[in-house]
């Protein structure tokens, strides 16, 4: 209906309305063989480009919280991938689990349910199927059975997540902080908080263990400036930089961690410090230096008030790269 055309230009279709025109022109009839198959590795070349802006803006849209938008966009996302790899394909699995958690967060269950029963299968019936698709696949059912309020299905899924992510990237990965974050939030609805806080821990520290990193590679970088070419500075500031992904998931899972801790009956205000320290790197990082500085400043006045002050220089360092930064 009228609605729903409304909301599919919004979401993705006024992005790709004129690539959808030579996608939906049939080829020629009297071409020859090899003009033909030219002609096919172009739609095919044209679809993978649409099926990639599809679900980036699609994924976008759920970073921002925007589920009901986010549909449209994951099902043209769906729908190209249905076409180049088949029904069947695991390369269907992203689209599927982007429309269950978009459905999710719109309040539409059963439809979410619908989709990972299809993601599962497709997963269950290809056997050399990636631990990358299959963890994240046990994150989305996890999900989705807390939302349900089925915490002990949900904290089984999480486990496999945890698992398999860990398997695979390291029982510290930033892969594998996802699921510790989702588990801790099923044990915080059961008001099990001394295993939440464990988990909560665990997730701030891998952030924070990452973030150091990050911020040392950003300090190479300015540090050779001045050697380098604007060309070879570029390429390398591209290839270190966090993705998107991981600053749109930091971002989130920080900021959730520190509401916990700053509305916490128990004040662990040495937990808090190092959120807050964590929040400042990744401010840092992205080039927001007022949020930078007004969390950093917080972290730094909270350590102050504490016996061991060996994380006071750490912060001390950040707010000093926040100071330095010309403002935006």
């Amino acid at each position: 209906d009228i609605d729903h055309q409304k909301a599919d230009w919004v979401s993705i279709h006024e992005q790709i309305c004129q690539l959808l025109i030579p996608v939906r022109t049939s080829l020629p009839f009297l071409l020859s063989e090899k003009e033909s198959k030219h002609g096919t590795e172009q739609l095919v070349k044209r679809q993978k480009y649409i099926i990639d802006l599809a679900y980036s803006t699609a994924q976008q849209f759920l970073w921002d919280g925007k589920h009901n938008e986010a549909i449209p966009a994951a099902l043209h996302a769906l729908r190209f991938s249905t076409e180049v790899y088949g029904s069947n394909s695991v390369h269907l699995v992203p689209a599927y689990l982007l429309l269950a958690e978009a459905s999710a967060g719109a309040g539409h269950l059963p439809q979410a349910s619908k989709y990972l029963s299809q993601a599962q299968w497709i997963v269950l019936r290809t056997p050399d199927c990636s631990v990358a698709v299959q963890y994240k696949l046990h994150r989305s059912l996890g999900l989705f059975h807390a939302a349900e309020g089925n915490f002990e299905q949900a904290l089984y899924h999480l486990a496999n997540d945890i698992y398999l992510a860990s398997s695979t990237f390291g029982l510290k990965s930033i892969e594998t902080s996802g699921g510790y974050f989702h588990m801790a939030n099923v044990f915080f609805r059961q008001n099990k908080m001394d295993v939440a806080n464990s988990l909560y821990a665990k997730v701030t520290d891998i952030w924070h263990a990452f973030l150091v990193k990050s911020v040392q590679v950003q300090e190479q970088i300015l540090k050779a400036r001045p050697e380098t070419s604007p060309f070879t500075e570029d390429k390398e500031v591209v290839e270190d930089r966090m993705t998107e992904a991981q600053q749109a998931e930091a971002i989130r899972v920080l900021n959730a961690v520190l509401d916990v801790r700053e509305q916490a009956p128990k004040q662990e205000p040495g937990e808090t410090a190092r959120v807050l320290h964590a929040l400042a790197m990744l401010y840092y990082l992205i080039m927001d230096l007022s949020k930078a500085r007004e969390v950093g400043m917080k972290a730094f006045d909270l350590v102050k008030q504490l016996p061991g002050q060996e994380s006071l220089e750490a912060i001390g360092h950040v707010l000093k790269l926040i100071n330095s930064e010309p403002p935006c």
